[in-house]
């Protein structure tokens, strides 16, 4: 049986904006979810290689923190990112990474509104990241991220307007759980419907990611928006 899997559903977007991606390397395995802001064909596709970027570069140096800020950066350096103007026409996303090693530590990190959650052995499901958004930071509008992939800002910078770094990150003890990342699209419709998350998430791997976006989108409001989902059993040994 897989360890892990992932499912998306469009929803009632034009296009499939979100991306999953996962990278092994000297055993150490990375996992990563991007959510495109944005409908476009360009968003699409800049949005499934960032996701395999980010899951390599979260992979090969062993910690999803250094993996995110390496990616971040690269793309924060091109030049139109760096213009006023051009920076808001570029593709972007809300991405979460998280980074699992034999015997070591299960790290994660973030910018946007992406979710990491562990389900523990006991049944008890934990978020691992606060958003970043309007709602977050003022009580706005959670549809207003306040970080993302594609931004330029500096942890600086980003603290000084919105009281949170560009990319945070969360380091979880060495245990047995399953992992879930979810963009916005499959968690938000089933917490405005008071359901638990937990209760999708029985099963295999593909089962569980499966009954999970269904049940989003089923419990959306009139426009669904896109819902992925990537499930994973950790094991502590």
């Amino acid at each position: 049986m897989r360890s892990h899997a992932a499912y998306q559903l469009i929803g009632d977007r034009s296009h499939q904006c979100d991306a999953t991606a996962t990278y092994s390397a000297n055993g150490v395995r990375a996992y990563a979810l991007c959510d495109g802001i944005g409908s476009t064909d360009a968003v699409r596709d800049w949005t499934v290689t960032a996701a395999r970027r980010l899951a390599r570069a979260a992979a090969v140096r062993a910690n999803a923190e250094a993996g995110l800020r390496a990616v971040y950066q690269v793309y924060a350096a091109e030049p139109d990112r760096q213009n006023e103007i051009l920076r808001y026409d570029l593709p972007a996303a809300c991405a979460v990474v998280a980074v699992t090693a034999p015997g070591k530590p299960l790290t994660v990190a973030w910018c946007g509104d992406s979710r990491a959650y562990i389900l523990t052995e006991h049944g008890a499901l934990q978020v691992l990241t606060a958003d970043h958004n309007d709602r977050r930071v003022r009580g706005g509008s959670r549809n207003v991220v306040t970080s993302y992939l594609g931004a330029s800002e500096t942890d600086e910078q980003r603290k000084a307007k919105d009281r949170h770094p560009a990319i945070e990150s969360v380091t979880r003890g060495a245990e047995n759980c399953r992992l879930l990342l979810a963009s916005d699209g499959a968690y938000e419709p089933l917490e405005d419907s008071a359901r638990d998350l937990a209760d999708y998430l029985t099963g295999s791997p593909s089962r569980a990611a499966r009954d999970l976006a269904e049940s989003a989108i089923a419990h959306a409001s009139a426009h669904a928006d896109n819902a992925t989902v990537l499930v994973a059993d950790i094991s502590a040994a």
